[in-house]
């Protein structure tokens, strides 16, 4: 069966600009865009924002979509909590403080909007990626975590929650294997779905950190260890390394694109991962094709299921993610959105279809 597709607007353009619901909801109407992700770093992150306020920004939510036609389709967390060590800090206070005080609450703001939920709220510090024990000890909390709180989405009937792919060791899932095993031993242990967001950007980095090639054998001993330095740190610390096909885009499309109800759009040349427009210039040097994209989710979805995962999306929502400046103007801002829609507009013209429609 193949997963219905919907064009998404973020809201984190309007940060600090157009923090009203119905203010970004018309704009987002103004670009023919129904749907919009909206990024706590508008006004809606529990860190900063009271219990009654939340609950007087849902109102503003509900009654915004009333007018407008404009539904959040899910909610994001943001730069607050991506600044943190959070759900992988080594003070478990923390941990359980981002777990049951931030994601918890998110995800009931969530279900009450009739929304999804996509984070990413960890990251390993450099200690703990140097120690190989401590490294699988993190990584084996970080996954009892996430399997939690899918429990606990799919206890209130959350439609999705998703965590977001990355491009760097210290942030996982930064690799496909890695994203599997995530998603694999968190469904496991609690019978949960737990999926991943992917973004059209975050795989400039995995090129980065690519294995080093093997030593050829030498002709006579060596004065030294033939496994020392990079290819020494390749035995002992495999989780630093990434497969040439982590930083391919299409490569994570076809492979993981069924388990990814959120996927972010940004424009990029492959070596950076600005969150740019799909401008007509960015375009033209751009790795992000529309179609291209769409050919490599139907490719996910023809290949038979990856073992042990959740059962896959039968939702997808192409969500354009587009950072506006400090000294941007609003006009600017207002423009490479309308560009950004139209573009993809050409491609999902209509939302709801399936994507084998879109595909042939």
């Amino acid at each position: 069966m193949f997963p219905r597709i919907y064009l998404a607007l973020d809201n984190c353009f309007a940060s600090k600009r157009w923090a009203a619901p119905l203010e970004w909801m018309q704009i987002a109407r103004d670009c023919d865009i129904h749907y919009i992700e909206a990024s706590a770093d508008n006004e809606c992150d529990p860190l900063y924002t009271p219990p009654d306020a939340l609950s007087a920004w849902r109102e503003a939510v509900l009654s915004a979509t009333q007018s407008t036609g404009v539904k959040v389709a899910n909610l994001y967390s943001g730069h607050g909590t991506y600044a943190t060590l959070g759900l992988a800090h080594p003070d478990s206070r923390v941990r359980d403080h981002i777990q049951h005080r931030w994601l918890e609450p998110m995800i009931g703001l969530a279900q009450s909007l009739d929304a999804g939920l996509g984070f990413f709220c960890h990251a390993f510090s450099q200690a703990i990626l140097a120690d190989p024990a401590q490294y699988a000890a993190a990584v084996d909390d970080l996954i009892r975590r996430l399997g939690e709180l899918a429990a606990y989405a799919q206890g209130v009937d959350l439609s999705s929650l998703s965590v977001e792919q990355m491009y760097t060791p210290h942030q996982i899932p930064w690799t496909i294997a890695g994203a599997e095993q995530i998603m694999r031993e968190a469904f496991r242990q609690t019978g949960a779905p737990l999926y991943i967001t992917l973004d059209t950007g975050h795989q400039v980095g995995q090129q980065h950190f690519q294995r080093p090639s093997p030593l050829p054998s030498p002709p006579a001993p060596l004065p030294f260890a033939a496994d020392s330095g990079e290819r020494g740190e390749a035995k002992s610390h495999p989780y630093m390394f990434a497969q040439p096909e982590d930083g391919d885009l299409y490569a994570w499309l076809r492979r993981l694109g069924g388990y990814s109800p959120i996927i972010h759009l940004q424009q990029t040349d492959g070596t950076e991962s600005k969150h740019k427009p799909f401008s007509a210039a960015n375009n033209a040097k751009g790795i992000v094709e529309p179609k291209r994209v769409l050919q490599a989710l139907y490719e996910a979805y023809i290949s038979p299921a990856v073992d042990g995962l959740p059962p896959r999306c039968e939702s997808i929502y192409l969500t354009l993610e587009l950072f506006s400046g400090t000294m941007d103007k609003p006009e600017s801002i207002l423009s490479m959105i309308h560009e950004s829609a139209a573009c993809w507009r050409k491609y999902v013209p209509k939302d709801g279809v399936t994507l084998d429609e879109l595909s042939t």
